[in-house]
């Protein structure tokens, strides 16, 4: 961990600490990425940043003097961990000072950045793949879907929900019944006519892994296996009747659903478009060719 408090590594677990008043504490008053570490590389590394970045300004919270050193200490982590396959999670509050709600009590913002042993979900999730149901809690306003903030009330409800249920995933519905996202994952559906859509990022945070796939998938545009890949509204019924139906996300990478509220897709079966999307985003993460934009 590396703390600005004391502008400092450390790799004990008892000193990796954040101060009961820091407003990240009481008030959920800060901004997170969490980016995957392949062989010893940060993939997307510079997107995440710049998703940071704008969450920060969103918010109006100052990135501390530290951060302009920010890739520095993510190398350095890396350095310590002996797990080069890690997870970096970067964390930006709004600081210690009281125990009010008042931002402007908090002297200065601080920021928190962990290197953490990359843990696989089960493998038979990806052969056998999960379940999906559509979740009873509100969805996050346009502004709060936009910014990845320390405020996940939510998405825990969501994910509760979902497991209490007998579900593995949970995914939210806004009021004009279009699906947004998961608890931390994006979704993405294949239609009968082979056409892979993804939900308008209106209310939705915007997804690396996802954005990462939707550039992957212009390879299977030019060998035919889908027509064409785009964002767009998408209700429940559209999901029910699709080909397929994946999550995608930092630690989940491209999850394959064979069930959704009760309805099987694919036969109960992953389907080829995702099981390719996976390995073409798990090339890429090997490879770390930051999926340039350019091609979608």
């Amino acid at each position: 961990m590396y703390s600005s408090q004391w502008h400092g590594f450390t790799t004990d677990p008892d000193l990796m600490h954040v101060p009961l008043d820091d407003h990240l504490v009481h008030r959920g008053d800060g901004v997170f990425e969490v980016m995957r570490c392949v062989g010893g590389k940060v993939y997307q590394m510079d997107a995440h940043l710049q998703r940071l970045n704008r969450s920060a300004t969103a918010i109006a919270l100052d990135l501390p003097p530290d951060y302009r050193e920010i890739k520095g200490i993510v190398s350095e982590l890396i350095g310590l961990t002996p797990h080069k396959d890690c997870v970096i999670r970067i964390i930006v509050s709004r600081g210690p000072g009281s125990f009010n709600v008042n931002p402007f009590d908090c002297p200065s913002s601080h920021m928190y950045v962990n290197a953490m042993r990359f843990r696989e979900i089960p493998r038979e999730y990806y052969s056998k793949g999960v379940s999906l149901i559509t979740s009873s809690i509100p969805v996050k306003n346009t502004f709060f879907a936009n910014i990845k903030s320390c405020n996940y009330l939510p998405n825990v409800l969501m994910k509760m929900e979902a497991l209490n249920k007998g579900a593995d995933f949970p995914v939210s519905i806004d009021e004009n019944g279009y699906i947004a996202e998961g608890a931390t994952e994006n979704i993405g559906i294949l239609t009968k006519d082979n056409v892979l859509k993804f939900p308008s990022t209106h209310r939705t945070l915007s997804g690396i892994t996802a954005k990462a796939v939707l550039s992957l998938s212009m390879d299977l545009v030019e060998k035919g296996m889908i027509k064409e890949a785009k964002h767009t509204n998408i209700t429940p019924e559209d999901a029910y009747r699709a080909k397929e139906i994946f999550l995608t996300g930092t630690s989940i990478e491209v999850l394959p659903v064979v069930s959704y509220d009760n309805n099987i897709i694919n036969n109960g079966l992953p389907g080829p478009v995702s099981a390719e999307l996976l390995r073409l985003l798990r090339d890429d993460m090997i490879y770390n060719k930051q999926c340039p934009a350019d091609r979608s």
